[in-house]
């Protein structure tokens, strides 16, 4: 009896380090267990959904649920490739899935599901991954290349500026230092943060309520903040600092993205609203690396959106959809969010814009 149970717990580990979702059903489709990678895809756990009956998770599908009853009154097997599943949530899901009999009696099934979203979004990644790091060392090597005549033009203007006797010709090698200081100063901004970490136990939601605070000031209580927090999150570890500079770089440009928004409705402006949002992920893959844990925070405005020729091209320096912006700003966040090997993506449309960063929550060496 021990070995049985002791295979038993085996099988039940092996299931719930896949990344494939595994959901087991009885045969009038009341849910008898979900895997991890399950709970994540349709966005519930195990313990709230045991004994519902299937549908009320999956709300809808390309004929999935008759399938599925097809499964149980036949025994037998079918895949269906390319389905679209409607979650209790709202939210929609492109899948693969296969269903087989696990029991004849009673009559169980197996259902396997592969979210063919998450290997597309595994292929967008490896993507602005290599891009990323492509502009990686064409920034350091361009930095490298102006600050060196930039430091000569410096020395050569203090220089000068010891052997003038009058006031106003030294007034012009003042100009020339601190014009090359600010240039400087610029490059240094462009290849963002080159310290070490400082690593830390840090909890992301008061990362993100000191974000808030901040930005409510800023805007003098003008904007309207949402929160759609998981308490079930653990801390991270991460360098609390710089994780609040990476989050006010992205909020503060949703917040200036919002007011533009309110001014261009004139009088049917709508109330300047952006959303915290934060969900616990399992078996997440992020970049190249499958996570046993991680988190999704999304911070929402409602601005009048990115324009798409500018959407793929916004974390790269000095690009800014915004007459006075720098550009740098979420070029550096990535560069944060990169260190602390999390990813940051955007999905914008006209009236709302989403940026959605992934960090992992266990130790990453």
């Amino acid at each position: 009896m021990a070995h049985s149970s002791a295979n038993a717990n085996r099988y039940k580990n092996m299931l719930d380090s896949l990344t494939t979702a595994v959901v087991v059903l009885e045969s009038n489709l009341a849910i008898r267990y979900l895997n991890p990678a399950a709970e994540s895809l349709f966005e519930t756990s195990m313990a709230r959904s045991t004994g519902l009956a299937f549908e009320d998770i999956l709300l809808s599908s390309d004929g999935a649920l008759r399938t599925l009853r097809k499964a149980a009154e036949t025994g037998q097997s079918y895949t269906r490739r390319e389905t679209e599943f409607l979650l209790a949530s709202g939210s929609r899901r492109a899948v693969d899935y296969s269903v087989s009999l696990l029991d004849q009696n009673p009559i169980t099934l197996m259902v396997e599901i592969q979210p063919r979203d998450r290997l597309l979004r595994i292929s967008r990644e490896e993507d602005l991954i290599a891009q990323q790091e492509t502009t990686r060392i064409l920034v350091r090597g361009m930095a490298h290349e102006i600050k060196n005549p930039l430091g000569g033009i410096r020395g050569a203007a203090q220089l000068l500026d010891r052997e003038l006797s009058s006031e106003d010709q030294r007034e012009y090698t003042q100009v020339i230092i601190k014009e090359a200081d600010r240039l400087r100063g610029l490059v240094d901004r462009m290849l963002g943060p080159n310290k070490a970490l400082k690593l830390a136990p840090a909890n992301i939601h008061e990362i993100l309520e000191r974000v808030r605070t901040l930005l409510e000031a800023e805007s003098k209580g003008r904007v309207q903040f949402k929160r759609d927090y998981d308490p079930s999150l653990p801390e991270l570890s991460g360098d609390k600092e710089l994780l609040i500079q990476a989050f006010l770089n992205i909020a503060r440009n949703a917040m200036e993205a919002a007011f533009e928004s309110q001014s261009s409705h004139g009088s049917e402006a709508r109330i300047p609203t952006i959303t915290f949002r934060t969900r616990a992920l399992r078996q997440v893959t992020i970049g190249p690396k499958c996570h046993r844990l991680g988190c999704r925070i999304d911070i929402i405005d409602n601005g009048p959106g990115i324009a798409p020729e500018l959407r793929q091209n916004i974390f790269y320096p000095m690009i800014s959809g915004r007459a006075n912006g720098t550009g740098l700003g979420l070029s550096i966040t990535q560069s944060i969010i990169g260190q602390h090997h999390g990813l940051v993506e955007c999905e914008s449309e006209p009236g709302q814009t989403d940026f959605i960063i992934f960090l992992p929550l266990e130790s990453t060496p």
